[in-house]
């Protein structure tokens, strides 16, 4: 039987840490950046750390659907 394929699509936006976290980007950074403080840009810069609940979702799409 072939080997199961891993999303391309997940393996382009999401990373796992060493620790086994998953971390992605923050919503929000595509155009119209105006209105945001200085403060919420500077904090949608850094990565996010993925919760137990979307982390279940999402590690099976990046190790090909184990």
């Amino acid at each position: 039987m072939p080997k199961q394929k891993s999303r391309s699509s997940v393996k382009k936006r999401f990373k796992v840490t060493k620790s086994g976290r998953i971390t992605c980007s923050h919503p929000g950074r595509g155009h119209m950046h105006a209105s945001y403080s200085g403060e919420t840009g500077r904090k949608l810069r850094k990565k996010m750390i993925l919760n137990k609940t979307w982390s279940a979702l999402i590690r099976p799409m990046l190790q090909g659907g184990r």
